[in-house]
């Protein structure tokens, strides 16, 4: 299917709403849009509640038909920090299981804005803690490596998992999986140091505006656009971070950014691969799993995952 055939379709599901004003209406849609994909039969799928950090957090452990691995993937949603969670992305977690033998931990961190950060990545954080600590609650026997993966504001919450497990020293992440991550945090046309928010910004779905609202709904204040657990690319070193993979999309406001990510951590001497998926939109990971960029995205993956060392 073309660009062009995906863009109208997608946008005539997807108005461009004002998320600041409309995000509890978007987050319904979102969910009743994607309900059907539960329908489906998952034998080898269930819930488990986590009690950390004074919280109670949900988590979805989906175990592959064939658990082959010896990595175990922990897995952040996208939805700019306020839509979506474990249901709308049940059916991209089984894929990601099926496809790479690993058992897949999916977290429901609380939303903004009635979650704020810290508040849902500390959840996030947690979980991962909660995963090294006691691997046996989440079904895991043996020594498994921890992949961190999210996409969009999911990948923006793996890489600050990561510069936290790195700064606070509380357990080992092997690797981390970033599919068109949000780890910059100007979205404004004018001063932006990226030119794919320019040139992408405005026309294919996840628009500057909608990423302006996501980061005002995120945010407690302004001070969070400095911290680097709010904007991983503000951060004063890179070095130590895990092995990277990075997949950016060509029409997508955030592609920029992702690149410029994995380029300074490359700089600290970090591994990290780069992969521009051509003729794609932001959100093209949702696609049904036969499109070819779904497919291209899953034979990189399970490439890299190969390819992780410790």
């Amino acid at each position: 299917m073309s660009l062009g055939k995906i863009r109208r379709l997608v946008l005539a599901a997807f108005p461009n709403i004002n998320e600041k004003k409309l995000y509890k209406l978007h987050r319904s849609a979102v969910r009743v849009m994607r309900s059907r994909l539960l329908l489906e039969g998952f034998y080898k799928l269930w819930d488990y509640t986590i009690y950390c950090g004074g919280r109670e957090v949900r988590v979805r452990i989906f175990r592959p038909e064939n658990e082959f691995s010896d990595k175990v993937i922990m897995f952040y949603h996208g939805g700019g920090w306020v839509t979506d969670g474990v249901e709308t992305y049940t059916e991209v977690c089984k894929r990601l299981a099926n496809e790479t033998g690993c058992r897949i931990i999916s977290v429901d961190y609380g939303l903004a804005p009635e979650h704020k950060f810290p508040e849902g990545l500390a959840d996030c954080y947690n979980a991962a803690l909660e995963l090294s600590r006691r691997p046996w609650l989440f079904g895991i026997e043996g020594k498994k490596k921890l992949v961190l993966m999210g996409d969009s504001a999911g990948g923006n919450l793996a890489a600050a998992v990561s510069a936290l497990a790195r700064d606070r020293r509380d357990f080992k992440v092997s690797a981390q999986i970033l599919i068109y991550p949000a780890v910059w945090c100007d979205y404004n046309e004018e001063t932006t140091p990226f030119e794919s928010v320019r040139e992408n910004g405005k026309s294919y779905i996840l628009t500057a505006a909608r990423m302006r609202d996501y980061m005002e709904l995120y945010k407690s204040s302004d001070e969070d656009y400095k911290s680097p657990y709010f904007s991983p690319l503000r951060a004063k070193s890179f070095k130590h971070l895990p092995q990277t993979l990075i997949i950016t999309a060509e029409y997508d406001p955030l592609r920029d950014e992702g690149i410029a990510y994995g380029k300074a951590l490359r700089k600290a001497g970090v591994k990290a691969k780069i992969f521009m998926m051509s003729d794609a939109i932001h959100g093209f990971f949702m696609y049904d799993r036969h499109t070819l960029p779904v497919r291209k995205t899953f034979a990189v993956i399970k490439k890299f995952l190969n390819e992780v060392e410790s």
